[in-house]
């Protein structure tokens, strides 16, 4: 099988040009399916970010300040017919990159293509509005973009991530500087060089790989940046705000969550069986979003620990390229990680695991999908984002219950609801703080359209539909007085 990297990968981009990091150190990309290393990447420094921060400013004053909200859209759907074309290039880069299973990783960068797509779209239609006012004055607001724009990018999801941030900040007329993560940034250099394709304005797009705690750092501090997008962990992400709070600069934080799904015994269960298992395992449940907590009414709870058991024992977990139901996690401190979790819950009843291939490389990150029942609602597993392929099944009796637990925990990013009881659906809805509540769903397929975001330490701002455009301007007011 070919090198599925096209280009080199040891290089930032910063305005027009492709070139090393200044004092040229690089870091080592590891494979998560067998730990061998994959090739080296930039590790951009405080010196490369002034240099991309400032290569972003200039193009607001130059050819790509200059365009018009149409001719931005026309670049970005150019754009997303050039990631259409790539998809397989992409999906084999971030199945080796992050250890996502290639069915996975294909939907991932048909999510990007769409992203550009929508945002592509959209560009020119951010309209302002007129205010009635006093007589002898018109008074109407304009959607101006921030300036320069900083994107720390994690992981788990590099392409719907950099589609949702990157694209909607360019589709509103900012200057991008775009940080990866040091675990995975294939994907987002082959962005880079797919929007020089479709031809992007020099500086509208700038990309530094790097450590977080150096490049990442530095980015979110930096004097000269208008608006940080991070999506992270908790801990990061305060530390994040904390920095750009002592610019003054707006923040977009996309974090943690501990989403439930809650099933009643009117839900309908063959529905609802895929969503359940699916939330939890999918991208070895390293997801913000992931559904890792299953509340059930007692009337069906039997029924569903029964049938999700059954699911999990049939789940595989193998190397991303072979396409199993379940890859690995993306490193070996990740899967310290989930193992310290597993033994917190020593006590409690697993009630079934997957399988790990007999050809998985022993030197990959593999863990056992894990489901446990009678999981009490403030057990650390029922509590606290574990970011591997393990959910907890949590009994209840009454919906005032139901809501208890769900809201019991510091996040509130997802919830879904299965119930065939129409009020009942609405009472939940309004009542869980969740900033997404599903309901006889999970995830709406993707949902580009749809604002993401969550309530307490999930974040805040929104991601997604045009709620990100918003996000990405800043609105001004002009009262013009004509007598």
């Amino acid at each position: 099988m070919s090198d599925p990297i096209w280009f080199d990968p040891t290089l930032c981009l910063i305005g027009k040009d492709w070139q090393p990091a200044m004092d040229r150190q690089t870091l080592t990309l590891t494979n998560p399916s067998d730990g061998s290393d994959i090739c080296q990447i930039a590790r951009g420094s405080a010196v490369d970010v002034d240099r991309a921060v400032a290569a972003a400013r200039t193009a607001l004053g130059s050819e790509w300040g200059a365009l018009t909200a149409a001719e931005r859209g026309r670049i970005l759907l150019r754009l997303s017919v050039l990631v259409r074309d790539r998809v397989e290039d992409l999906a084999r880069l971030e199945a080796m990159d992050v250890g996502k299973p290639l069915t996975q990783a294909r939907a991932d960068a048909l999510a990007l293509a769409r992203y550009c797509e929508f945002y592509g779209g959209a560009a020119d239609k951010m309209h302002g509005e007129t205010i009635p006012y006093l007589d002898g004055y018109t008074v109407y607001t304009l959607r101006e973009p921030h300036g320069v724009t900083g994107h720390i990018v994690p992981w788990n999801y590099p392409m719907q991530i950099i589609g949702r941030s990157i694209g909607a900040a360019l589709a509103m007329g900012n200057a991008t500087v775009l940080k990866p993560a040091e675990e995975a940034c294939l994907t987002a250099l082959a962005f880079a060089h797919l929007a020089q394709e479709a031809g992007l304005p020099a500086g509208a797009l700038n990309v530094v790989p790097g450590l977080g705690a150096e490049a990442g750092a530095s980015l979110a501090a930096h004097g000269d940046v208008d608006h940080i997008s991070f999506t992270g962990s908790v801990a990061t992400g305060a530390l994040v705000q904390q920095a750009a709070g002592g610019n003054v600069v707006p923040v977009t934080l996309e974090l943690g969550g501990k989403s439930p799904q809650l099933v009643f015994d009117d839900a309908d269960l063959d529905a609802a069986l895929p969503f359940l298992v699916n939330a939890g395992i999918q991208n070895a449940g390293q997801t913000c979003s992931a559904a890792s907590r299953i509340l059930v009414q007692r009337g069906v709870y039997a029924a569903v620990r029964d049938r999700m058991a059954a699911a999990y024992g049939e789940l595989t977990v193998g190397p991303a390229l072979s396409d199993p139901r379940v890859g690995p996690l993306i490193s070996g401190r990740q899967k310290e990680i989930v193992s310290r979790y597993l033994n917190l819950g020593s006590d409690l009843n697993v009630v079934a695991q997957g399988t790990v291939l007999p050809d998985a490389p022993e030197t990959g990150h593999y863990v056992r999908p894990t489901l446990f029942a009678d999981v009490p609602a403030g057990h650390q597993l029922a509590r606290e984002e574990i970011f591997g392929p393990v959910q907890v099944i949590i009994p209840f009796d009454t919906e005032e219950e139901a809501l208890t637990i769900a809201n019991s925990t510091d996040y509130g990013l997802v919830a879904g609801i299965w119930a065939r009881e129409g009020a009942r659906q609405m009472r939940l809805a309004k009542r869980l703080r969740s900033g997404q509540v599903f309901i006889n769903n999970y995830g709406a397929g993707g949902g580009v359209e749809l604002p993401f975001g969550g309530f307490g330490k999930s974040g805040h701002g929104r991601e997604k539909g045009f709620e990100a455009l918003y996000g990405f301007s800043q609105l001004k007011t002009v009262a013009a007085y004509h007598g």
